[in-house]
């Protein structure tokens, strides 16, 4: 992604980080990319939600300049050709690749130096970012000594060593356990903290849901989605759990049509008009509520909702492929 001169560093912040508008990509005829509008505020963690093939790598690497579209025109932190701003960019491609015979502090310095960061500079805040992050046992490992999780650590500092304006991660928690995971994303945090945009794809809806701040939900090359991950689920609304001491009764009349009963609980969608009049007629007709909660609906039945039960069926496949390997 080494370009022409980045912009000086008094350019003014842009309101957004990245932005695409009637973004078309196509190889053959498959369009990857079908008409895609997307603006990522900046200092944002924006997240790219979509099963694998759905068009989210894509659409990041015509963000970046790495292909251009055949349709529409994108801005990288407000330069019209995006290579021009490589070096404010730390890009994680989803394809790892280090050289295994380098040293761990050296392949971060290496990264670092590919983006103008002076090498002797990387090396130090390699050493500080191993050490800092439990890893110092690593500094001097090659590569192809350290576990799979630590390599891309590794690989994620050597990203972000020469300090961008703006994060790219391309499905980062893939092969990942549940402890670097965790770490990844208390990472990402931190770096969200320093004013730093973050845009990352997954097809891991529970990472999106803890960490965004604003999200797209992909699929076939479209964006379905683009909002916050509440305004996604306040597209359904709460379900209602009840269960009575009475089986029967006038107040039966006043439960919902949609209701359903499973086991004894007395399932349905929350009334327009709330709770509160319903809790009532329960009362005043004797039902004897022995207890009842609202369930609001998670980003995973938005999605579903959104984007349909196949594209739900394919991301929750991957994922399991992925704890698997």
């Amino acid at each position: 992604m080494i370009g022409d001169t980045p912009a000086p560093a008094s350019t003014p912040e842009p309101p957004y980080a990245v932005e695409g508008h009637g973004l078309v990509k196509t190889f053959g005829s498959f369009r990857a990319v079908d008409g895609i509008d997307i603006a990522v505020p900046a200092g944002t963690i924006y997240g790219i939600l979509g099963p694998n093939g759905a068009g989210k790598t894509t659409l990041l690497r015509t963000l970046l300049g790495i292909v251009d579209p055949d349709e529409g025109h994108r801005l990288l932190l407000g330069a019209a050709r995006p290579l021009r701003m490589a070096r404010e960019v730390g890009y994680l491609p989803e394809e790892r690749g280090l050289y295994p015979s380098m040293k761990a502090f050296e392949a971060i310095a290496f990264m670092g130096a590919l983006r103008g960061l002076p090498l002797h500079v990387g090396r130090e805040r390699a050493k500080a970012m191993l050490d800092g992050h439990g890893m110092g046992a690593a500094i001097d490992k090659p590569i192809r000594q350290l576990s799979k999780g630590m390599a891309q650590t590794v690989q994620l500092f050597g990203t972000i060593v020469h300090e961008p304006r703006l994060i790219v991660l391309d499905e980062p928690f893939s092969g990942l356990d549940a402890i670097n995971q965790e770490k990844l994303e208390a990472l990402i945090r931190d770096q969200a903290r320093r004013g730093v945009t973050i845009l990352f794809s997954t097809h891991v809806i529970a990472h999106a849901e803890r960490l965004c701040e604003r999200i797209a939900i992909v699929a076939q090359g479209r964006i379905r989605f683009e909002g916050t991950p509440g305004a996604a689920r306040d597209r359904l609304r709460a379900r209602v759990r009840l269960r009575t001491r009475a089986g029967d009764g006038a107040w039966r009349q006043v439960l919902p049509a949609d209701t359903v009963q499973d086991d004894g609980i007395w399932h349905f969608a929350l009334p327009d008009a709330g709770i509160e009049p319903l809790l009532r007629a329960l009362i005043d007709g004797q039902a004897g509520i022995e207890s009842l909660s609202i369930e609001r609906p998670g980003l995973h039945d938005a999605f579903v909702a959104i984007a349909g039960a196949a594209a739900a069926k394919a991301m929750q496949e991957q994922g399991e492929e992925a704890e698997e390997a």
